[in-house]
């Protein structure tokens, strides 16, 4: 049977179903509720939480088609794999008693494994995957993160996020691919594969949902959910396209925009929830608001003059599910505001036919699949071991004056800084709980960076530095120390911590560490800077002075091992920055700028580019070919250029393709990344490479707003070579 008759025969039962539905089930089914309205005290019953009148109310009596989050809120706490599956038994088995016997479609924030199933893997953050350059990476996290989950008894994972990282400020920038459209497309759409395969139905795969549909990551002040301020050829060029790659790759939900684009709040935008999304899109699956969004229309935004005008305003411009989350609110002015004639019986009929396709799709109706079993799916030794390699792979080598690194095992080492010896801080938000910062329940198994270098070390190492951001730094204990060794490893960087408690005022690191620093500098000994959090935070200064600069970012619970590995050698390091690394707060310039903002005083100068990253092994790529010097504006063109190991160490490159249209009629970036390949050579090994280019890496969105290819010169550019060919009208 193919999809399309699958498909089909699922339209036929939901118009059947729905045709049996009253009302009041049928705005249930559109309601989502927190844990916390099911859940009982945290003391009162470990084994399941769930309070089972509770539970039987919001299923019951209210209809409610959907439940998110972990116990407890405000903490979301990770639980252990039995628990979770007895809980999604217990509501499951519940929605089994009612009338239609609709199951409920439970949503987690499984966004770097299975964040809220104890001792899950837990990836490197995305920002980190970015920096791999390995689509077959993030293919295998998204299957891996799928497994554990179906495991736990879970379906639904908010999660990727598909918003495009251009504003370094942003406390939820490591949630993001990084700032390149091409980059953001390629590994997101290569988890979500991975995630749910050719049927996220089956007992190993799982849907996903987009976020946050669109514009969310842009706020012009840099602060989480403040508005953006983005025209419609922005839009078009750098924020739809992801989106829609996201869509055509399957995914069956989309989580929208928590703030506003241009003045309208995404919850209230049926420009893009309707015309763009479902008109020009094609998507066929349902969204879902984003944290009490809907009310937001009227506390926050003042758009609306009460709430229940909030959730007329929010059902109109299209979404579908309500994530309320804390009563049933939603469900009663839905309610009300349909039989008084003010909500058309057609929107709802149209909002409930999507949530119950999805859950059709996704096999919840087949009450006979059994759960996946743990054993051989969960936390096994290869999915452990394709994390380590993740998090390997996520690490920048920025600077290696001299060759300091690899260090020598046998080498002498004061490992310092409020980064060094946490858990936390190579995991960031979304990890066992909400902020990820409860450092006493992260697993004792892992090891932070000191720890790991300590364990690989046959040498001396010490560990000076409080355990905590809130600990104060002993400067002169740490100097004191700093005789006894031949090198520091100087660990700087953030807490963790997501959304609206990650808001700061400067992208500056704080005086504490500024302090240490310049203290360890001062020393006179070798310092090598390792920096984790979520953001680039202002170094300049420091790695203008020390020899070596690693750029950790948030690399997971093999974080630790694996900066170890790349400081002593273990492995050679290949990861590239997926973004530009600001040199300084205000100089905020992206790698694909226009060209008024490198002209005259203008400059692109970021302490580190986009696509930087050092190896231990040297590569020169030549040979750059087209295949054609003049293309038809309809055409592909090939594209090949020679990459060479010319060190002596095995290791990987990652050979970036971008091009620039040297004259249009809407002014073009200087360079845009439009292929990427990444290849491991030995020393003296080359490889020719081949690429493809078709018109839509061509196009842009032309003076009317459209995609359009204009005839005119082209020039590609690998390395330090570029070619140029030329597209013709015919």
């Amino acid at each position: 049977m193919n999809a399309q008759e699958t498909n089909k025969e699922i339209e036929s039962k939901v118009k059947n179903l729905l045709s049996e539905m009253t009302l009041e089930e049928k705005v249930g089914q559109m309601t989502q509720v927190d844990f916390a309205v099911i859940g009982a005290p945290e003391k009162q019953n470990a084994d399941n939480p769930i309070d089972q009148t509770k539970l039987q109310d919001a299923i019951l009596t209210h209809h409610v088609g959907s439940i998110l989050n972990a116990p407890y809120t405000p903490a979301n706490k990770a639980q252990f794999i039995e628990i979770w599956r007895k809980m999604m038994q217990t509501v499951q088995a519940v929605a089994a008693k009612s009338r239609l016997k609709i199951p409920v479609i439970y949503g987690i924030d499984a966004i770097h494994g299975a964040t809220y199933t104890q001792n899950s893997v837990l990836f490197p953050q995305a920002i980190n995957m970015a920096a791999t350059f390995n689509p077959e990476l993030s293919f295998k996290e998204g299957e891996i993160t799928a497994r554990e989950l179906r495991s736990s008894g879970l379906q639904w994972n908010f999660s990727p996020v598909l918003d495009i990282g251009r504003q370094p400020l942003w406390p939820r920038l490591w949630e993001t691919y990084g700032e390149d459209v091409h980059l953001v497309t390629v590994l997101g759409t290569s988890y979500i594969k991975g995630h749910q395969g050719d049927d996220f139905s089956a007992p190993n795969k799982a849907l996903t949902c987009l976020k946050h549909y669109v514009g969310y990551s842009f706020p012009i002040n840099g602060k989480d959910r403040t508005p953006a301020w983005i025209g419609e050829r922005m839009l078009r060029e750098y924020f739809l396209p992801t989106f829609e790659a996201g869509v055509k790759a399957g995914s069956p939900t989309i989580m929208v925009n928590s703030s506003e684009v241009d003045g309208i709040p995404g919850h209230a935008n049926y420009q893009y929830l309707t015309t763009i999304l479902r008109g020009e899109m094609g998507f066929k699956g349902f969204t879902v608001s984003d944290w009490a969004d809907i009310k937001n229309l009227y506390t926050r935004d003042k758009l609306a003059a009460s709430e229940k005008e909030a959730v007329k305003i929010a059902v109109m411009a299209g979404i579908d599910m309500s994530m309320v989350p804390f009563d049933f609110s939603f469900y009663e002015l839905l309610l009300d505001l349909v039989k008084a004639g003010e909500v058309p019986l057609s929107r709802i009929d149209e909002a409930v036919s999507r949530i119950l396709m999805v859950k059709y799709q996704a096999g919840l109706f087949d009450s006979n699949t059994p759960v996946l079993p743990v054993e051989g799916n969960f936390a096994t030794a290869e999915a452990i071991e394709t994390n380590r390699q993740a998090a390997r792979e996520s690490i920048v080598l920025a600077k290696n004056a001299n060759n300091i690194l690899p260090l020598k095992k046998d080498a002498s080492i004061l490992v310092t800084g409020p980064t060094a010896n946490l858990l936390s801080v190579m995991n960031g938000g979304w990890t066992i709980t909400w902020q990820g910062d409860e450092e006493s329940l992260y697993p004792q198994d892992k090891l932070t960076v000191f720890e790991a270098i300590q364990k690989k070390s046959t040498g001396k190492v010490t560990y000076v530095g409080g355990n905590s951001f809130a600990d104060k730094i002993d400067i002169q204990k740490a100097v004191e120390e700093a005789k006894n060794h031949d090198t520091i490893v100087l660990c700087l960087g953030e807490k963790p911590y997501t959304e609206t408690a990650g808001n700061i005022d400067s992208l500056n690191l704080d005086q504490v560490q500024l302090d240490l620093a310049n203290a360890m500098i001062a020393t006179g000994k070798p310092v090598i800077l390792v920096t984790l959090g979520g953001r680039p935070r202002i170094i300049t200064a420091i790695a203008e002075q020390v020899p070596g600069v690693i750029l950790g970012f948030l690399p997971g619970m093999e974080g630790g091992e694996a900066i170890a590995d790349i400081l002593y050698g273990n492995y050679n390091p290949d990861g590239k920055l997926p973004i530009s690394y600001p040199r300084n707060t205000n100089d905020i310039v992206m790698y694909d700028h226009k060209p008024i903002e490198a002209y005259e005083p203008n400059a692109y100068k970021p302490l580190y580019p986009f696509g930087h990253g050092l190896s231990y092994t040297a590569f020169q790529t030549s040979g750059l070919t087209v295949e054609k010097d003049k293309i038809n504006r309809d055409e592909n063109i090939n594209i090949t250029v020679n990459v060479k190991n010319t060190g002596s160490l095995k290791g990987k490159e990652t050979v970036l393709l971008y091009l620039n249209d040297v004259a249009a009629s809407v002014t073009r970036p200087n360079k845009q990344l439009k292929a990427f390949k990444k290849i491991e050579l030995d020393p003296g090994q080359s490889e020719k490479l081949s690429f493809t280019l078709t018109p839509y890496d061509f196009s842009f969105i032309g003076v009317d707003l459209k995609r359009i290819v204009e005839p005119g010169d082209f020039k590609v550019m690998v390395g330090n070579e570029a070619v140029k060919f030329s597209v013709t009208k015919k």
